[in-house]
């Protein structure tokens, strides 16, 4: 959905990352105390590419929603096996395939030699080939709080300027980040269909603290601890595409996706608070999972036009861009305008959940945008005013339960 514009195609930036392709949890420990929100370009992964297989040569019937995880899993080993054996010929490995994708796309992720690069590029039943891609959480302001059990309840500004924090949905927030922080006493996370698309041995914990913070503000429980949700108690799934710099991979990305597009119930919400350059597999990928599911997109933190960005500038009628706003619905300096942008949201300052059971208050549109996931939780938005100082003259509307 653009209220701002027609836009016929389907991506822009987003939100405040660049990728980096990190399959295993660093021990780097993430930058939190930033003064400014910043963009880091997108990089190549030297050797990983994106194939897009071309559905024409499709041996295989569509495949259904996935009932489950474990479905899934199997599903994705399936198609695994199966490209393994039609591009024999280029002498493919399980072992080479790094991602597999078969709900939004149909196609997988690859490390590959030039000569192996040569023969997909002249095969027909390749649609696309695109460079993978590094994706990474920009810096943002704030430091971590405390233990949730020493944190005296608030009710957030942007939880109550969105009309939130009474009523818990009944459907499901798919967040596509850095993890959840499982157990966090202010949290409802579903841990069985969490899953992490890191691979090795990571897992859909949050160790970084970004995914978390959005979980909070889509859902925090009303208790008496800690912070309030737009929706609170409504059910989180992580969907960990990001480790703990915050760091991930465009097919991480995708792959995430993909399991939420096969696995999601059509008033289930996804929130992806990420982003970096252009990616038409990205941007096809959130289109065609838009099918099955409503999107809540971040704009992007560049001060950039919304247009220049993957996947913030997708354009679909359950897809949400969302521009950020401080708490006097003054426009947040370093958030992405333009046409792209269906809605603004608070993202300045904004209290939330953390790891390790913490909480903190930090800014981006990567904080705009869970507000408004929570609000298309509750059903379909309206809106409440518009922003103030919007660089496009064209003001977004404030989104509102």
């Amino acid at each position: 959905m653009k209220i701002k514009s027609i836009l016929k195609y389907s991506l822009v930036g987003v939100l405040s990352m660049t990728l980096i392709n990190c399959q295993t949890d660093s021990n780097e420990d993430p930058i939190v105390d930033a003064e400014n929100v910043t963009f880091e370009d997108s990089q190549p992964i030297p050797g990983s590419y994106i194939i897009v297989y071309n559905d024409i040569h499709n041996k295989m019937a569509p495949l259904q929603k996935a009932e489950s995880p474990e479905v899934y899993e199997r599903q994705m080993q399936d198609l695994k096996a199966m490209f393994v054996e039609e591009f024999k010929l280029a002498k493919l490995t399980e072992a080479s395939i790094t991602q597999t994708f078969g709900h939004v796309l149909n196609g997988f992720a690859a490390n590959l030699s030039d000569e192996q690069l040569r023969l997909l590029k002249g095969d027909s039943r390749v649609k696309s080939i695109e460079r993978d891609m590094t994706i990474k959480i920009s810096p943002y302001k704030g430091k971590p709080g405390s233990g949730g059990s020493t944190e005296e309840q608030q009710l957030p500004y942007g939880t109550i300027r969105v009309g939130g924090g009474t009523t818990a949905s009944s459907h499901t927030a798919w967040v596509i980040d850095s993890g959840v922080d499982l157990d966090h006493p202010d949290l409802n996370v579903d841990v069985t269909r969490s899953r992490t698309f890191l691979g090795g041995n990571s897992t859909p914990d949050d160790q970084n603290g970004h995914g978390t913070h959005v979980a909070g503000t889509i859902g925090a429980l009303n208790n008496s601890i800690g912070s309030v949700g737009v929706a609170p108690g409504t059910l989180i799934v992580a969907v960990r595409v990001l480790d703990r710099r915050g760091s991930g991979s465009t097919s991480g990305v995708i792959a995430g996706v993909d399991y939420v597009a096969a696995n999601a119930n059509s008033n289930d919400v996804a929130n992806m608070s990420l982003g970096g350059g252009v990616s038409t597999a990205l941007d096809n990928a959130v289109l065609a999972a838009s099918s099955s599911l409503k999107f809540a997109l971040a704009a992007g933190n560049e001060s950039d036009d919304a247009n220049n960005h993957s996947p913030a500038r997708v354009n679909g009628n359950n897809i949400y861009t969302i521009s950020a706003m401080n708490s006097s619905d003054n426009w947040a300096s370093f958030s992405n305008y333009g046409s792209a942008v269906d809605y603004c949201a608070p993202g300045v300052s904004v209290y939330s959940t953390w790891k390790n059971g913490g909480y903190n208050s930090i800014s981006g549109t990567s904080m705009a945008a869970p507000h408004a996931a929570g609000v298309l939780l509750l059903g379909n938005p309206s809106s409440d005013g518009t922003v103030n100082g919007d660089p496009d003259g064209n003001p977004d509307p404030i989104i509102h339960n």
